[in-house]
């Protein structure tokens, strides 16, 4: 838990300094649109918006949360946009389906003297966003290559199957660029795969497809995400590999914890979603009401979206393995005793010494 803690202080730090304003004349609440790109991510609806109007709500109490989805649909989302924009929207926070396509979201936003803030992915190419609110994005490549790399201690030049995610996602582009800047010299990547629609059912096809080119000689298995991470253990698992090789991931999803008590999955890496989320709420609040937001919110991080440098709030990321769950994900109520071990898990969780 100990290199969580400066984001979570950051975050605490920017709370205390940016409490709600006692000016007489801030009466009115303000609406806040929160748009969110899927609902493949379970994290979206069961952690991120409850934190999020939870954390407003504790500001202000007759401030409203306009929640829309827009399940994967890029065109869908610039449809909500605009009609969050019409419906009197004061702040925009935005996931974007699309970082590029956003770009017009964000400059409908900026035509209405609404700020804008891109959550969790930049948006690109335009200067009309006011803040970026994410994570450590580059520390997550790191974290998943060193786990790789202490996974595979003492296996000279070892085969690596790597499962890397969309290649239009800004994300998966730092994650890629980072794994690969790290493992260098140091393992074989056999075969390679960019997954324009990533998801378990694409992860197991080209797992399967790997295993058959490597005639089933795989050392270790670079997955991108979680998602992707159990489609890999999928066709691993159909094609009766043992031993099992490590496989990373990133999410910390509960059924990759899972995995990662019963032994079928290495490590993930875990995002405080209340971090994020908290943070997106209190600079929603300041720019809705004109607070002053203050240095130590950034840090002065700021992230290039290709148009201009937006002052970010980067929250940094833990490595997840069995031996780190209960001092992370536990620890900060991502999941609970109750969440991780069902009766399938009952063992394992007793195990680690999760009771």
């Amino acid at each position: 838990m100990a290199r969580l803690v400066p984001a979570l202080l950051l975050i605490a730090l920017g709370l205390t300094a940016c409490g709600p304003s006692t000016d007489a004349g801030v009466t009115l609440g303000k609406k806040i649109a929160f748009l969110l790109p899927d609902t493949q991510d379970t994290r979206y609806e069961s952690q991120h918006v409850p934190i999020f109007e939870a954390t407003l709500k504790s500001m202000c109490a007759d401030c409203t949360v306009d929640y829309r989805n827009a399940h994967q649909d890029a065109a869908a989302q610039l449809s909500q946009a605009e009609a969050a924009l019409a419906g009197g929207a004061n702040v925009l926070v935005l996931d974007p389906v699309d970082g590029t396509t956003a770009s017009a979201i964000a400059g409908k936003a900026r035509a209405r003297h609404v700020p804008v803030i891109a959550y969790e992915r930049l948006i690109l190419n335009t200067p009309a966003v006011d803040y970026f609110v994410s994570f450590d994005n580059a520390a997550v490549g790191q974290l998943q290559a060193d786990g790789l790399l202490a996974a595979l201690k003492g296996k000279t030049n070892p085969t690596i199957v790597m499962i890397n995610g969309d290649p239009g996602d800004n994300i998966a582009k730092l994650l890629k660029q980072g794994v690969q800047t790290i493992l260098g010299n140091k393992v074989n990547i056999a075969k390679a795969y960019d997954t324009p629609q990533a998801g378990p059912d694409t992860a197991q096809t080209e797992m399967a497809d790997a295993l058959t080119a490597l005639h089933d000689k795989v050392d270790a298995v670079y997955a991108a995400d979680d998602t992707s991470a159990g489609g890999a253990f999928a066709a691993l698992s159909a094609a009766a590999v043992k031993p099992l090789p490590p496989i990373t991931g990133d999410g910390a999803e509960l059924a990759a914890v899972q995995r990662i008590l019963a032994g079928e999955q290495y490590m993930t890496v875990y995002r405080s979603v209340r971090a994020e989320a908290e943070a997106g709420a209190q600079l929603a609040y300041d720019l809705a009401y004109g607070v002053t937001v203050p240095a130590s919110m950034t840090g002065g991080n700021t992230a290039d979206n290709g148009s201009t440098m937006v002052p970010a709030v980067l929250v940094s990321p833990v490595a997840v393995t069995r031996q780190t769950i209960i001092s992370t994900v536990i620890a900060d109520g991502f999941w609970t005793r109750a969440d991780l071990c069902t009766d399938q898990y009952a063992a394992a969780c007793a195990a680690v010494g999760i009771s």
